[in-house]
């Protein structure tokens, strides 16, 4: 099975990109010039600026405590059929002066709102399955895993597994201990590599959020950030069951053919997706063709 452009079109994203060396007006001129608008100043809390695109969605440049000075650039809602454009605004960035460094994050969110409990329970026991592989395909740097980028909670993901018929409110009382149908927006619960804090709430944006990528200036690696995000989602939604009942043992021996393994069975096979292999590929030891090692 091979994930067509036309599935990943139909699943929304946005992203947060996180940056240094730039202030928020130089990023939000920077984002108009490519999106042929107008930044605006705006005010606020987070003193934002936004960029209007032609259709009328917003991006919104703002400030993010955890940075020294910097800017944070937040997307609208995004399709498949704007990565061009994406890609355009992150080289753009780059050229302007933006820098990525340990304090920086790209946190990507996936629309979600069509999952059911079951659909939710698949995301979480794929993820924590493959989560070791994953971080260390992606290269999440170690300092970013121990408060704003936890690892999954294994307390959590066993209460998942005991759920032999979900519901949105038992997930919810696995997830925040206790039942919280409107947690605050800052709410701890939200600093995981895997973050379903955005299901439940006054509004709810109804998207899974992976806060696991480092922050960068290079639009192929936003690129791998994405495709490798909606494929998660496309992958909870179409899967019958999955299986979590321990997480992958990472072995570098063959860490690349496992990570090859797992993108098969993503259908991130063919042209679409060889950039994301690429990437996802050069952090990890081994070889993609033979799980022991090259045979000559």
């Amino acid at each position: 099975m091979t994930i067509t452009e036309a599935e990943l079109g139909g699943r929304t994203f946005g992203c947060e990109l996180e940056y240094e060396g730039i202030t928020q007006e130089k990023a939000a001129k920077t984002v108009a010039k490519v999106l042929g608008g107008v930044a605006r100043y705006e005010g606020n809390h987070l003193s934002n600026w936004t960029v209007a695109m032609a259709d009328g969605r917003k991006w919104n440049i703002v400030r993010d405590g955890s940075l020294y000075g910097g800017a944070e650039v937040v997307t609208p809602i995004l399709r498949y059929t704007d990565m061009a454009t994406l890609q355009e605004v992150v080289r753009a960035l780059r050229k302007a002066g933006a820098k990525a460094n340990s304090r920086t994050g790209l946190h990507v969110h996936v629309g979600i709102a069509d999952f059911n409990a079951t659909n939710v329970k698949n995301l979480v026991k794929t993820w924590f399955k493959q989560e070791t592989l994953i971080l260390k395909a992606i290269g999440t740097l170690p300092e970013r895993l121990g408060h704003y980028t936890r690892p999954t909670d294994r307390t959590f993901v066993d209460k998942i597994c005991g759920l032999r018929n979900p519901t949105m409110e038992s997930i919810n009382r696995a997830w925040f201990g206790t039942y919280t149908p409107n947690p605050a927006h800052y709410d701890g619960h939200r600093y995981r590599t895997l973050n379903i804090n955005n299901l439940w709430g006054y509004g709810a944006k109804k998207t899974m959020e992976i806060r696991a990528f480092n922050g960068t200036t290079h639009a192929g690696e936003v690129r791998t950030a994405v495709e490798l995000s909606l494929l998660l989602a496309i992958r909870a939604k179409n899967a019958k069951a999955s299986s979590a009942k321990n997480p992958r043992p990472y072995s570098e021996a063959s860490a690349k053919y496992d990570l090859r393994v797992f993108l098969l069975r993503l259908g991130a096979n063919g042209a679409t997706f060889k950039t994301m292999r690429k990437h996802l590929c050069k952090n990890l030891p081994g070889s993609a063709a033979w799980k022991d090692g090259r045979h000559d």
